[in-house]
């Protein structure tokens, strides 16, 4: 999309990114995860990631379409969440959020692009293999990612058995 302006989340963002957030999440009600579709923002990890510069939101006309939150895991960029309005879904914004990540990680030396997700909701993990993403082997799980993992599965409605991590490596390597 043309008019898609991707930059980096301001302080004054955040509150909008909060409710952008449980907008998105709704959708969980329609696969059977009340308690993700419930999940409430964690408003200051989101102002943390703000501070280091690790947010970048989608703006459509100048209103908030989606945000991405990003950080660096076992030496990789790692998507932590990405998030798009109902009202500017299925419009390819998740699509140049996560290009945008890659891109930031190609341009800091990072090898790969990570994140976690639940394999088998349509919108997570066959999204991302269409993206080029593959899923890991246990074993190829860094101890970082791991550890997100684990924390992710202390969470509320998140069945550990269900989740996943994938990595796309730069350079086409698989």
């Amino acid at each position: 999309m043309a008019s898609t302006h991707i930059r980096s989340a301001r302080p004054l963002d955040l509150d909008n990114l909060a409710v952008l957030e449980v907008e998105a999440g709704q959708s969980f009600h329609s696969v059977g995860m009340p308690e993700v579709a419930e999940a409430v923002p964690d408003r200051e990890a989101l102002c943390r990631s703000q501070r280091q510069g690790l947010i970048w939101v989608a703006e459509e006309q100048g209103e908030i379409a989606g945000f991405i939150v990003a950080t660096v895991l076992d030496g990789n960029a790692h998507i932590e969440r990405v998030s798009v309005a109902p009202a500017f879904a299925r419009q390819g914004i998740g699509h140049q959020l996560i290009s945008h990540v890659e891109h930031w990680g190609r341009s800091n030396s990072r090898p790969a692009t990570t994140l976690t997700t639940f394999r088998d909701v349509p919108w997570n993990g066959s999204y991302y293999k269409t993206l080029g993403y593959q899923e890991l082997s246990g074993s190829e799980i860094g101890s970082e990612v791991s550890a997100e993992m684990r924390h992710d599965a202390s969470m509320p409605g998140i069945d550990a058995s269900r989740r996943c991590a994938m990595i796309k490596r730069n350079g086409g390597a698989s």
